[in-house]
């Protein structure tokens, strides 16, 4: 550590801060550290008093539970002791947002969000490069057309079946007159709307509907092209808008030396310079961040569109703490501080245009702001953010905040919320996975949860659903501000992804999550099917649900569990805990694509993790299952996952050596300790045993 201002700072921070960062933008060093030492002397004690709220209203609410276990839940007394205690407030007048100067993305459009980790080089440009996707290449590679590609060489079979669906998407986004796009055998196309069209580049042609775009290829000399009526080889469409650039979730950054990863990759996306050198089919290949696109209109003027997502980018949120940075008391910093500071920071490359590749065009920085507690905790963010922008000459609200409403005490509490950061929001997202995880955990002591896959089905989740969008809209956010909704979770289940998550943009959200840059070409599809303008137009004035609806705890009240349903949901959940948590540990992977117990792979990070070790600490407590039961299904599960990941040369067994393995402990803790965890979440053991795992190291 070295003496900066007031703090001890890492010297990898110190010094990529110094080097890699301040000269490029003409700031002096001492000046920065006095600046940012006096944020953390200003803000670190309010966010330690805020998490002290946190837990004197767990206690609270344990308490109560505790004294009514097996009681129904009268709404009304319990919505009176929610107010009584400050975890229910009241709802602020009627207002309009009045954020302003966003990017037509954020404001405009309506299409798929990606998130990527920041700590992986090459999905970081796939992601933010994911702007514009090939929607053959979507549909041949993938069981989009209900089946998977046959092994081998290109098929023709396939790729007729490809090019008859996206010409059937043409028909239906761009209409000719009196004819359909199987028909054109090449020459001027009538279109049934003239407007439709807005340019061209060479030969392709550049649509608009829905404000999204879509080029349409013509090469004869291509292979797909050649034998096309009409020489189209491709359909371009404009997929990801946005990228969320995540330091939380999906990323296992512990100490000063990942932090200074994960800021090295931001600043090289906000420069242009981040490149990824990898091998494919024995050569060397190296991407870098695409450049913007260049089209003409008929009279020849030229014209250009982003060739990129607009990114954000997820700081943590209010709870961990960092050993980069040590503050005047000896103490870790608040992460979350940190990554407020340098990653607005490095944002000035970009609203500087000191860059090679522009991100905010409307001169902004996106930060997303996750698992806060409530309109107290969104307030400090906003007052957090005006010290950043004051300490970096920004004008008042450059930075930009989205709120991931993911707790429940936001969720029941969301206009206050959206009050707090009224002139400074861009996006209000549901996360099902957390809010289930402190669902799970707030209720801890009332009784027994129903199991995992009858979540989705519990009456609280379709009115929080419906809560985020209907309040959004009712503050405004229309065409001011991202409308979002959460993750699919199967990457290679595009022909499920297909069929059930049009009710997105159906919903009035502008935006959705997907797991992938070819995720986002085929979610994009929705878009063009649903007007959510329209929707959102046709949504306001609906009647929110109420707060019983949103509070009804998912207990399973009078169940009768049979020993089987038990040991398959222990099962379950010790197999996909294990899964994440062993890649986590040994490798420091936060994000991947995880088999679950039946061999398919899902998306896993920390929320789902989330979810499952405060499910078995819950049934647990209440008897649902034992403790030998629980240890039981972790050592079974263990020789399962390890079967699953016997093709890792990097990865370390767990059968047969649970007292010795890191990542085993790690899980164990997660479960039987997992009612002591602060609102249930899994960062403060994942990062104590990675820890553990980099000092043996």
């Amino acid at each position: 550590m070295t003496p900066r201002a007031t703090l001890s700072v890492a010297q990898s921070l110190a010094a990529f801060v110094e080097e890699r960062v301040l000269p490029g933008l003409g700031i002096e060093a001492d000046a920065f550290w006095r600046g940012a030492a006096a944020i953390f002397d200003r803000f670190a004690p309010e966010n330690r008093a805020l998490l002290a709220t946190r837990d004197r209203l767990q206690h609270a609410i344990d308490d109560w539970h505790a004294a009514r276990v097996g009681q129904p839940v009268d709404q009304r007394e319990y919505q009176t002791f929610l107010r009584e205690i400050g975890y229910l407030v009241d709802e602020p007048a009627p207002f309009t947002i009045g954020t302003t100067g966003v990017d037509e993305e954020v404001g405009a459009l309506a299409g798929p969000q990606l998130v990527v980790p920041v700590l992986n080089a090459r999905f970081l440009l796939n992601a933010a490069n994911a702007r514009w996707g090939s929607l053959y290449d979507a549909l041949y590679g993938t069981d989009a057309l209900g089946d998977l590609p046959p092994l081998g060489g290109y098929d023709a079979a396939r790729g007729a079946r490809v090019v008859a669906q996206a010409k059937a998407f043409l028909d239906s986004a761009v209409p000719l007159a009196g004819a359909s796009w199987a028909e054109h055998r090449g020459g001027a196309l009538n279109l049934a709307d003239p407007s439709q069209f807005v340019g061209h580049a060479g030969d392709n042609l550049l649509f608009r509907h829905h404000g999204l775009h879509i080029e349409v290829v013509f090469d004869r000399d291509h292979r797909i092209g050649r034998d096309d009526p009409a020489g189209i080889a491709d359909v371009i469409l404009e997929s990801a808008l946005t990228t969320i650039v995540d330091l939380e979730d999906s990323v296992a950054a512990v100490d000063a030396e990942d932090k200074v990863a994960a800021y090295g990759n931001w600043l090289g996306l906000m420069t242009g310079e981040l490149e990824a050198s990898f091998d494919k089919g024995g050569r060397t290949q190296t991407r870098t961040l695409a450049p913007d696109r260049r089209y003409r209109i008929a009279d020849q003027h030229a014209f250009t569109l982003p060739g990129r997502s607009l990114l954000f980018v997820r700081n943590v949120g209010h709870l961990m703490t960092t050993p980069a940075v040590r503050l005047s008391d000896g103490g870790e910093a608040p992460e979350g501080i940190l990554d407020a500071i340098v990653t607005s920071l490095i944002a000035l490359y970009d609203l500087r245009g000191l860059g090679r590749r522009r991100n905010s065009r409307a001169g902004s920085i996106y930060i997303v702001k996750p698992k806060m507690h409530g309109p107290d905790e969104v307030a400090f963010t906003n007052r957090l953010f005006d010290a950043v922008e004051d300490l970096l000459s920004l004008d008042r609200h450059t930075i930009k905040v989205g709120i991931m409403d993911e707790e429940r005490r936001t969720s029941a509490n969301l206009s206050a919320c959206i009050h707090a950061v009224r002139d400074r929001v861009v996006f209000i997202n549901t996360g099902f996975l957390d809010r289930t995880g402190d669902e799970i955990h707030t209720a801890m002591a009332g009784g027994a949860v129903v199991p995992k896959g009858e979540m989705k089905g519990a009456e609280w989740i379709k009115a929080y659903e419906d809560r985020n969008v209907l309040i959004g809209l009712s503050h405004g956010l229309a065409g001011r501000a991202q409308i979002g909704k959460g993750m699919w979770a199967a990457p290679d289940r595009m022909a499920d992804m297909l069929r059930e998550k049009r009710v997105h943009p159906m919903s009035g959200a502008s935006t959705a999550w997907v797991p992938s840059p070819t995720a986002a070409t085929l979610h994009v599809l929705h878009y063009h099917e649903v007007d959510v303008a329209a929707r959102q137009s046709a949504r306001v004035g609906e009647v929110v649900p109420s707060l019983d609806a949103l509070l009804t705890i998912p207990f399973a009240t009078g169940r009768n569990w049979s020993r089987d349903e038990v040991q398959r949901e222990l099962d379950n959940n010790a197999q996909g805990i294990l899964g994440y948590v062993v890649r986590w540990i040994d490798q420091g992977v936060g994000c991947s694509k995880v088999p679950d117990i039946h061999d398919v792979g899902l998306m896993e990070d920390r929320a789902t993790l989330r979810i499952s070790s405060q499910l078995l600490a819950n049934w647990l407590r209440h008897g649902v299952a034992t403790a030998d039961e629980l240890e039981a299904a972790l050592r079974r599960m263990a020789a399962q996952v390890d079967a699953q990941n016997a093709g890792d040369p990097l990865y370390r067994p767990m059968a047969g050596r649970e007292d010795e393995s890191i990542a085993f402990q790690a899980a164990r803790a997660l479960v039987f300790g997992g009612e002591r965890q602060p609102n249930g979440y899994t960062e403060p053991l994942l990062h104590f045993y990675r820890q553990r795992v980099k000092a043996a190291a």
